[in-house]
């Protein structure tokens, strides 16, 4: 985040508008007196970012006796590789207006995207205080406030988890909870569940304001001369004070200082590189020399070698004379036990032969049996299947006529079912001896009549009765069962049978003449597929293959008792076989091996001879005395080759050249602003002189002297409770805040970045990071060696640069995880000692080459040689309207 332009008005002592503009990248440097406005700068940054531009609660940023002001800020920025552009406004005609690129928001929605940039939340009610600011509250550093960076750790936690991706560890804790309740109580007396204050301590704050307020009034009517005249005599006196100290001179001289003192490491580097090559070549011949001499032993264990070489072939040629004997008696017997072999294999194929037509007889013989059992049984199926066709044929029907037949009966019994639901039921009871007489048929005793149609009942001495049952759908069914009887008499007279149940006696025996017919036809295939003739034809076949082979069987010779099987006869030859093809092929390889074995031992002992006359040499002897001291002298000077290269890189380590470049460079860039400086307020002086022949004042000193007065009673008295109640606020955050901490996952990446710094203010020195990424254990090189201790027992100068270099740190974490940074210094090291202070600066110039720094200072003579043009905020008053 680069911050390029700031414009105020309204706001606090800044009445009319005043613009900071053309601000560098890196660092930037804005003195002037106390009470000139510096933390009013600050402020209004901060009201930018962390107020709510609708609240309340920003009575400060007013300036004092006017209560209609409008305080106003308006930033431009550049972030995320876009600019941006704040506008807002508090208190009178409430405004935030912000755009980005090509888009622009509004009211909340561009507060919220502020605060998603930077990190950092807004107060659900009232001001902003530090626990909301996150990570902008880690960066910018209050007057005073530069050594405090646990708190600032610990508001920004939530946000640096959120910017760095990583897990929060929770530990859980509940031996507290008394203490937390108790302060949660008396904090409550002070000031409400939102932080704000409350009874006295409420009514002790609006008094101190409205005094207050009454007071700056009187003061900046008294001093509005007093300020012009002390800014003629300090301007009158630094420039005089420059005139005599000429400090552009001091940063010229203290360049050339620089200049000899980097022109002088880099002769140690020119001479480190001279050595270093030498060292190269050094051992580049020490490598030659040790390759010779393992040449020289390797000759040595070759003579030893062809010795060993030349004896194992003296054995191996008298070992194959003793064996010839051996060789050639073994193949004499393996081919006379082959012969014998071949004479057993010819009389066992001849006995084969006859086992195999006693075999083959055997079994055509049975085949023939077999054949004549399935003939017979073939005829007898056949048989059969010609009465089972005659059956069928007896009982033959026709199964789509039974189907029909099946169906019209189905619809009849329907019908008839129908007919006696809907049709006229006549139940009747006569005594005994009596009758009646329906449609003609004389009726007895007690039952049911089903009434269709129009029926007569005939009452013996008293007449007739006629009944006709009622509906159309009586008639109806009538109809149907009629249509259905002629139908189903029909169906029977068609299939020549008198009832179904007689056609289905006749489909059954149909069907079974059917599965018998297809039995008696698959036994039929199964013993005879190919027909009875087939049969008769590979009977008459079978016997005449038993003749031939009758006839066959009895010209064979006699068999003989002591005959082996074939198989193991020819199983006998093929060993006897390969036995005299080994026994050949030992023959030959005896040969070969023996006649190899006289060229090895000659040739061994020429080659033992020769390399023996070799290392005999006296030539040699002297030449290997001479290369073994060679390589003794250049190990020797390869170690102190090494030392010197050691010692001379650590000489140009401890000079840092970097740092002696940036010094350079800084030392250069001062002396061209000191002298541009100096030349401006001479200008200056002339301009103000002239402004202050037009100016008067008042006296107003006894009633300013009685308002002090009733303000510093009343303010004692609200700082008593004022810190109270801080002191309580600040106690719960910190037992609540203790349950979460970030994990260590961000300790290694804080650790070296808290490394670069640390190494210049303590070189060697160590810092560690506890659970809460709190910079906790310094250890470093005393004067009584290893020195290891807690920051917090370091002095209050000591611990502020060391929470300087601690922000640098995480300014630098959050660069590499891709969030805007900005670091807004106000009135910082100002309990440094030179020495210090001049690290310090090294420190901050190195921050500067990657983040954007707003330095404010009322002392800046300390800041001279930083290499950048300050700015005086008393002459942008002035030259503003």
């Amino acid at each position: 985040m680069k911050l390029q332009r700031l414009r105020i008005e309204q706001l606090r002592q800044f009445r009319q508008p005043l613009t900071l503009t053309d601000l560098n990248p890196g660092l930037n440097l804005i003195h002037g007196p106390n009470e000139s406005g510096k933390s009013t700068l600050v402020r209004a940054i901060r009201a930018a970012f962390f107020e709510r531009h609708r609240s309340s609660s920003v009575d400060d940023l007013r300036p004092w006796g006017d209560s209609s002001a409008a305080p106003s800020v308006e930033l431009e920025f550049f972030a995320q590789d876009q600019p941006w552009h704040l506008k807002k406004r508090f208190l009178q005609q409430k405004r935030c207006d912000l755009s980005v690129g090509g888009e622009s928001y509004s009211g909340e929605e561009a507060e919220d995207k502020l605060a998603d940039l930077l990190g950092f939340q807004f107060a659900s009610r009232g001001a902003s205080q530090d626990k909301h600011w996150g990570i902008p509250g880690l960066l910018w550093v209050e007057q005073g406030s530069g050594q405090n960076v646990h708190d600032a750790v610990a508001y920004a936690g939530d946000h640096l988890k959120s910017a760095l991706n990583s897990l929060l560890g929770e530990v859980a804790s509940t031996g507290g909870d008394d203490v937390i309740q108790q302060v949660q109580s008396q904090r409550a007396e002070l000031l409400t569940g939102t932080g704000k204050p409350r009874g006295d301590y409420a009514r002790l704050r609006d008094e101190q304001q409205s005094l207050e307020t009454e007071l700056a009034a009187l003061d900046e009517r008294i001093s509005q001369y007093q300020s012009l005249v002390d800014r003629l005599g300090e301007l009158r006196q630094r420039h005089q004070q420059n005139e005599q100290e000429r400090p552009w001179e001091i940063a010229r001289k203290n360049l050339q200082e620089a200049e000899q003192r980097f022109r002088e490491i880099e002769q140690w580097q020119q001479a480190q590189q001279r050595e270093q090559q030498a060292l190269v070549d050094c051992q580049q011949n020490l490598s030659l020399l040790r390759q010779q001499q393992q040449q020289a032993e390797v000759a040595s264990q070759k003579l030893e070698s062809r010795a060993g070489h030349l004896k194992a072939c003296r054995e191996a040629e008298e070992a194959l004379k003793n064996r010839e004997a051996r060789v050639a008696e073994t193949q004499a017997t393996a081919k006379q036990a082959y012969e014998s072999a071949r004479s057993q294999v010819r009389a066992a194929k001849e006995q084969e032969h006859r086992a195999r037509l006693d075999t083959e007889l055997r079994q055509v013989r049975q085949q023939l049996d077999t054949l004549e059992q399935t003939l017979a049984r073939a005829r007898d199926y056949l048989a059969e299947l010609k009465n089972a066709r005659k059956q069928q044929q007896a009982s033959l029907i026709d199964v789509a006529g039974l189907e029909n037949l099946r169906g019209i009966h189905r619809r009849l019994e329907q019908e008839r079912i129908r007919s006696r639901a809907i049709a006229t039921r006549l139940h009747y009871q006569l005594d005994d001896g009596r009758s009646l007489s329906v449609d003609g048929q004389a009726v007895e005793g007690e039952g049911d009549r089903l009434l269709l149609a129009e029926s007569t009942l005939m009452l013996p001495g008293l007449g007739q009765l006629t009944i006709t049952p009622g509906g159309d759908d009586l008639s109806r069914v009538q109809r149907e069962l009629e249509r259905l009887q002629e139908d189903y008499d029909s169906q029977l007279k068609a299939l020549n049978v008198s009832a179904l149940e007689q056609a289905e006696q006749r489909a059954a025996e149909q069907l079974q003449c059917q599965q018998t017919i297809q039995r008696l036809e698959a036994q039929l295939g199964s013993i005879a597929p190919r027909g009875v003739e087939t049969l008769e034809a590979q009977q008459q076949e079978l016997a005449g293959r038993l003749s031939q082979l009758q006839n066959e069987h009895q010209t064979l010779p006699p068999a003989k008792a002591d005959t082996l099987p074939l198989a193991g006869a020819e199983a006998a030859l093929d060993a006897a076989e390969q036995q005299l093809r080994e026994a050949d092929a030992q023959l030959q390889e005896h040969s070969k091996q023996q006649f190899a074995a006289a060229q090895n031992l000659a040739t061994a002992q020429a080659e033992w001879q020769q390399l023996k006359s070799e290392l005999d040499d006296p030539e040699r002897q002297a030449t290997l005395k001479s290369l073994q001291q060679s390589v003794m002298e250049t190990g020797e000077r390869e170690a102190r080759l090494k030392q010197s290269v050691s010692q001379r890189q650590s000489q140009i380590d401890e000079a840092r050249p970097e740092l002696i470049r940036q010094d350079i460079e800084r030392f250069r860039a001062s002396a061209e602003q000191l002298e541009k400086g100096h030349q401006k307020e001479a200008l200056e002086l002339t301009g103000l002189q002239s402004k202050l022949e037009s100016q008067g004042a008042e006296g107003l000193e006894e009633q300013r002297d009685e308002l002090a007065a009733r303000l510093e009673h009343v303010r004692r008295r609200y700082q008593e409770l004022h810190r109270r109640a801080e002191a309580l606020d600040l106690l719960l955050g910190l037992l609540q805040d203790k349950r979460q901490a970030l994990t260590r996952r961000l300790q290694a990446p804080l650790q070296k970045h808290l490394n670069h710094y640390l190494g210049v203010l303590f070189p060697k020195a160590s810092l560690e990071v506890d659970d809460h990424l709190v910079p906790g254990q310094l250890t470093r090189t005393g004067q009584q060696g290893q020195e290891r201790g807690a920051l917090q027992e370091l002095s209050f100068g000591a611990r502020e640069q060391m929470g300087l270099i601690s922000r640098f740190a995480y300014a630098d974490l959050l660069q590499e995880a891709g969030r805007p940074t900005l670091i807004i210094l106000d009135d910082t090291l100002v309990h440094s000692d030179k020495q210090r202070l001049e690290q310090m600066k090294r420190i901050l110039f190195d921050a500067a080459c990657r983040h954007q720094i707003l330095l404010f200072t009322c002392h800046p003579e300390n800041w001279r040689d930083l290499g950048v043009a300050p700015v005086d905020l008393e002459t942008l008053k002035t030259g503003n309207p």
